[in-house]
């Protein structure tokens, strides 16, 4: 019974690292586009203009997808209710980013970059394990 216990505060954690997150990858990016700009760096040929707009254009997306993930986990949490199938695929798709990022962050970054990837995979992934579809199947008991 402990587990369903914690099945609410752990959605909302995830979600609240999730949002943390968004604004550290917006926060990422503006400084990047401020260095690119500054320094009028350019990648085989781009203008530095274009430059900065992809760093941008990269971080409200991927911005937004983080917290459209983080909306799903806030539902999931207040509701203490597994998401619907497309709520399920979104979070899946979000472990699947953060196991990748990580594998990233570990060469790219470091490991503490690492570490918060992995920390985050952990939780969505407990999100959907906590929150199973609960169907009783072959070699389950009913209560």
């Amino acid at each position: 019974m402990g587990g369903v216990a914690a099945r609410r505060p752990v959605a909302l954690a995830a979600a609240v690292m999730l949002i943390l997150e968004a604004f550290g990858i917006v926060l990422l990016n503006w400084i990047l586009s401020i260095v690119v700009d500054r320094q009028r760096m350019s990648l085989a040929g781009v203008e530095p203009g274009a430059m900065t707009a992809g760093a941008w254009a990269g971080a409200a997306v991927f911005g937004l997808y983080l917290l459209f993930c983080a909306g799903v986990l806030v539902r999931t949490g207040l509701r203490d209710r597994a998401p619907g199938r497309l709520g399920r695929v979104v979070l899946i798709s979000c472990a699947v980013v953060h196991g990748v990022v990580g594998a990233f962050a570990v060469g790219l970054v470091g490991w503490v970059a690492f570490l918060v990837m992995m920390v985050v995979l952990g939780l969505v992934v407990l999100v959907l394990v906590a929150y199973g579809e609960g169907r009783v199947g072959v070699g389950t008991v009913e209560p």
